[in-house]
């Protein structure tokens, strides 16, 4: 992790320049503005915040005349307390980053399974309606086909008769002529 994230779960952006540091959050200076307006509690996890030094804006990358400024005249004793409790202060953040992308995974994996199982009922209902229409084509093409060999049985039965008709009509042509001869 190279870059401490504001405290603010609705924020969540890397810190690079300033920040505003509590005992153990930090929050960027557009979020400390708003959260600290009028509260003296800790935005993240509610501790009072009463000493004057319990909030303090502070540069991320300070010069070399600051930190030499700073720590001058303070005893080796002093220096190392203050650097535990730096190290102390990344350790919890980069537990608490580790913690919060372990509960997105979660998240992200919870809402994949429910997705999944969407999407598996989705294809089975689609399978099943696949089954329902491909026995449906299969229907009307036997519904299909048995129309056609009617259709096809009285087109031959048609013809049949239409041959009968034109020999009946021939012969009763011929019968009236032979009639009409007659007279």
């Amino acid at each position: 992790m190279d870059h401490l994230k504001c405290n603010r779960l609705t924020c969540r952006k890397a810190l690079t320049e300033k920040a505003v540091v509590v005992s153990s959050h930090i929050f960027c200076v557009d979020c400390a503005n708003e959260l600290f307006n009028a509260s003296r509690l800790c935005p993240a996890c509610e501790t009072s915040l009463t000493e004057p030094d319990d909030v303090v804006v502070c540069s991320l990358h300070p010069s070399n005349d600051y930190k030499t400024s700073v720590l001058s005249g303070l005893n080796p004793a002093i220096i190392l307390e203050i650097c535990s409790r730096a190290m102390s202060f990344w350790q919890y953040q980069v537990h608490q980053e580790h913690s919060f992308q372990q509960a997105v995974l979660r998240n992200i994996n919870e809402k994949n399974a429910q997705l999944q199982k969407q999407l598996d009922n989705v294809v089975r209902e689609a399978n099943g309606e696949l089954t329902l229409l491909n026995n449906k084509v299969s229907e009307v093409e036997r519904d299909l086909e048995l129309e056609r060999r009617k259709a096809t049985t009285l087109q031959d039965s048609l013809k049949e008769r239409d041959k009968e008709y034109q020999k009946l009509k021939v012969r009763t042509t011929l019968r009236y002529f032979h009639l009409l001869a007659a007279r």
